[in-house]
């Protein structure tokens, strides 16, 4: 009788062990997000008005594109970025959260020039990137372009949307 008890003990531990063993955790698999243009987006240097450089552009003008931003991906093209279209004219705080890749902000005020940047904001990092002044864009590029064009508070951007 005694080595049926160790026996069904020895079971029932086997079974509960068993039962506690963790699953192996299965990688959710999601679409990767793509670019898509949406316009395109021209910087001019503040004293001659000559051309820095055109971009393809995606808008991002609702809370949840705005939200969202570039988010979830692994990298953009050097000729791509994000504008960002806010309803009003404020201090706007940005973070890389979910953020794949390092960028360059550029914060752009309602007269469409560029007011304040935030240069090589590393991935996944939630620390706040604020604009410094009240701004109405802002524009998301690859890190280190601002300083590959040479870009100055003051020089503008001019944008279309694409039909």
């Amino acid at each position: 009788m005694g080595n049926c008890k160790i026996c069904l003990l020895i079971a029932v531990c086997f079974v509960m062990q068993l039962s506690c063993k963790e699953e192996p955790k299965k990688a959710i698999k999601t679409a990767p997000v793509t670019f898509k243009k949406e316009g395109d987006l021209r910087i001019l240097k503040k004293e001659s008005d000559s051309l820095l450089t055109t971009l393809e552009i995606e808008i991002a003008d609702t809370d949840y594109e705005r939200e969202t931003g570039l988010m979830y991906r692994s990298s953009m093209e050097p000729n791509q970025g994000m504008l960002f279209v806010f309803d009003d004219v404020a201090m706007h705080y940005f973070y890389m959260k979910n953020t794949e890749f390092p960028l360059d902000l550029i914060f752009v005020d309602d007269q469409m020039k560029i007011a304040s940047f935030q240069k090589n904001a590393q991935p996944f990092k939630e620390n706040s990137l604020p604009s410094k002044v009240p701004v109405k864009y802002v524009l998301e590029v690859n890190a280190g372009l601002a300083d590959k064009w040479t870009l100055a508070v003051g020089d503008s951007i001019v944008y279309q949307k694409t039909p």
